[in-house]
């Protein structure tokens, strides 16, 4: 499904972004993966643009089914989350310290993207508070279209559809990748252990 959606978004020129970004946003209150879509927005938009345009699909994404959770289906969510012990230390941790909370889950893969977002509409964290802390998902994100640029740009170069590179542009590339693998990395081991102490405490 995924492809046959690059392909889509390729052939409608000026509106493909917007399309992109509408149809990222539905992926996330549908719990469809991201990652793919992710990856995809590298390959066909490159670095900026990409990660500008997965950012903003996933913060709309996210933020519909926050309100979704809160005022249209919070008896479901509940329900799907009826004993679950880490959640409950999540809620009680976020009424203590809210936003700093919901910042480092965006930052640590403690829960899977699409539920949470539905978790959190039953906490007490506003909703000011539940987009801005939408800048925990941005080195992910960046990691992830950093992998998509250089795939798409391997697969053109494959392909016969880009000019050559030289051997430079590629060593930059990996040497980039490289950097965010790892600062993502120390990003999310510091945030991993973050939420644990601060569940803990509460």
């Amino acid at each position: 499904m995924v492809p046959e959606f690059a392909r889509y978004i390729d052939g409608l020129g000026a509106l493909g972004p917007l399309v992109f970004v509408v149809g990222y946003a539905l992926a996330t209150v549908a719990f469809i993966p991201g990652s793919l879509l992710t990856l995809a927005a590298g390959a066909m938009f490159g670095l900026t643009r990409g990660v500008m345009l997965v950012f903003v699909g996933a913060t709309l994404g996210s933020t519909l089914a926050f309100l979704l959770s809160r005022y249209v289906a919070r008896r479901a969510v509940e329900r799907r989350l009826a004993g679950n012990a880490r959640f409950a230390a999540v809620d009680r941790a976020i009424a203590a310290q809210g936003r700093r909370i919901v910042i480092l889950l965006r930052l640590s893969p403690a829960f899977p993207f699409s539920l949470l977002n539905y978790a959190l509409g039953l906490t007490r964290i506003s909703l000011r508070d539940f987009v801005i802390a939408s800048v925990g998902m941005l080195p992910g994100t960046i990691l992830y279209v950093y992998y998509g640029k250089l795939a798409g740009d391997v697969a053109a170069l494959a392909g016969g559809v880009a000019p050559p590179r030289d051997a430079a542009y590629y060593v930059v590339l990996l040497v980039g990748l490289l950097a965010t693998v790892i600062v993502t990395a120390v990003v999310t081991r510091t945030a991993r252990a973050a939420l644990r102490t601060a569940t803990e405490s509460a």
